[in-house]
């Protein structure tokens, strides 16, 4: 039953796939815009290749430090990035990018590994997702 393990999300952005996708492969403009509202990063490592470890360190506004473990598992420009979260909360994370007349339409679906963490994460998982789609949104627009 994968509906009760994803949490997802869509928006039009009004920016091109390939702006997008850029903005995940740039590990400074990724850490300026990755996480919810409030959190800052420090990159340890950041390999943007199939396969490629991403290690680094949420900051949160409270005053803690949340590691987090991934490796990119899929990679198409202007199309679509894969992450597959190697810490808990263990999720795969597919962002997918179709052009439209007015931008990309960016989807963003987030596969837990159980449905039980699914759940317990629901709140405040697809509220952060939004604030990070809000971040990159802000970003994009300052530097475009």
């Amino acid at each position: 039953m994968t509906k009760e393990r994803t949490l997802a999300t869509s928006r039009i952005l009004p920016f091109s796939p390939n702006e997008i996708y850029g903005a995940f492969a740039s590990a400074d403009l990724l850490s300026t815009w990755w996480g919810p509202e409030g959190f800052s990063n420090t990159f340890e490592i950041f390999e943007f290749t199939v396969g490629g470890r991403w290690k680094f360190v949420m900051h949160g506004p409270d005053g803690k430090s949340y590691l987090n473990e991934s490796r990119f598992e899929e990679l198409e420009p202007e199309a679509k990035v894969v992450i597959r979260h190697d810490c808990p909360p263990y999720f795969r994370l597919t962002i997918r990018l179709r052009p439209t007349s007015n931008g990309t339409h960016l989807t963003w679906e987030q596969v837990f590994d159980d449905a039980e963490t699914a759940q317990a994460v629901k709140q405040l998982v697809g509220a952060a997702n939004e604030q990070n789609i809000d971040r990159l949104t802000r970003v994009l627009s300052e530097s475009c």
